[in-house]
This record gives structure tokens, sequence and C-alpha cells, in this order.
């Protein structure tokens, strides 16, 4: 798969730190998170790919026929798509760490490209993710660091759900850290202040709440 498969924002890494793979949400753009990624790891390379299905004018990573319902063959063959790109950069950059987040539907593909390939991955941050279907097992999720933020009352996202999702990784042995606020689908600040400490490595531990 080419490296230009997707319109993408791309910074290249200093010696020896990781690169970021960045997935924005419907209607959002691969500017969503540059700043945030460029002010918490300065030397990180990052890679932000476009989504290439556009929802009425909103840009997207695969299709759907309606909220939570997913077009099952599309997202198949986007995820591969996806992960062809991923390891294509991957490729150019040995040596480098690899981090990835995502929010909503950036979180849905980024969780079904490492739901397949998880040893594309060194750290997974889903925020706000929706994966209505059991994925099948997968014993490459051992010991991989996975952060999922999440929203009590979020309309898109049922908490049962995010609770499903962190018990499937769990139960592959994933390391995983579930971080929830009171509010719904919308990104507030301690997601944020979790997220920073999750990619940077940050001694202190996350503030979680269960």
């Amino acid at each position: 798969m080419s490296l230009t498969a997707y319109p993408a924002l791309t910074k290249a890494p200093a010696a020896d730190a990781p690169i970021v793979f960045a997935f924005h949400g419907t209607g959002g753009d691969e500017r969503q998170f540059s700043q945030f990624i460029d002010e918490i790891m300065p030397d990180a390379g990052l890679i932000a790919p476009r989504g290439d299905v556009s929802e009425h004018g909103a840009l997207r990573f695969f299709r759907r026929t309606a909220e939570g319902v997913y077009d099952m063959e599309d997202l198949a063959e986007r995820t591969g798509k996806m992960a062809a790109f991923i390891a294509a950069h991957r490729a150019a950059n040995p040596g480098h760490p690899t981090y990835a987040l995502g929010y909503s539907n950036g979180a849905n593909i980024l969780a079904a490209v490492a739901f397949l390939h998880p040893g594309l991955f060194d750290r997974v941050a889903l925020l706000h993710p929706l994966i209505p279907w059991k994925p099948a097992p997968q014993p490459g999720l051992a010991g991989k660091r996975i952060l999922i933020t999440a929203g009590r009352r979020d309309p898109i996202c049922p908490p049962e759900l995010t609770d499903a999702l962190a018990a499937y990784l769990k139960a592959q042995a994933a390391d995983v850290t579930l971080s929830q606020h009171e509010g719904g689908h919308e990104i507030r600040q301690q997601e944020i202040a979790d997220l920073r400490n999750f990619l940077t490595g940050a001694p202190a531990p996350l503030e979680v709440t269960a």
C-alpha cells in the first residue's frame, strides 16, 4: 500500500521519538489532533490521515447506514486499506515506537485495525469508541497498552458497549485503562490529561474513574 493512500498531515520524528497516528472523528479532518500532539510530544512524528468517506459532507473512515449501524463489508475493506497504510509508514520509519489515537469514528477504525493487526501499535488510545460487533479472539493483544475514554451519558456510545469493549480487551490480556467522565460524547479536560499521560509515559498514574 502506498504511503499516500490517504491524504495525510505528516511530520517526521526526531531520533528515537515515537510516531503518532491520529484519526479524526466524523466531520473532523487531519488537523484535529495536530496541535495537541505538537504541544505534548514536540519530537514525535505525526501521521494523521483524512477519512475518505463523505457522509453528507462530513469526513469518515468507513460507511454506516444509521447511527451505530455499520456497513460491515465496507468496514472490512477499509480496515484492510488502513492497516496497509499504517504498515507502510511503519516500514518507512524503522526503530520508532508507534502510538495511535482516535476519536469516535477515528477510534472505531483504529480499533478495527488493532483487532486484526495488533503488532502495528505499541500504544492505542480509543476516545469514545463504538464497537457494536463482537471481535474475534486476538492473542496478539496480550500486554498491549490501551486507553479507553468515554462519557457515562454518551448518547452515541452507550456505556454498556464501552464496558463490553474493555472486557473483551482484558480477556485478551491487554493492559487496559478505562477513564470515564459524567458527560456525553464530548472530549473533556480529564480525558486530555489522561491521554497526555498515556502517550508521554508520564510517571504519575492516570486518574481513572470507574
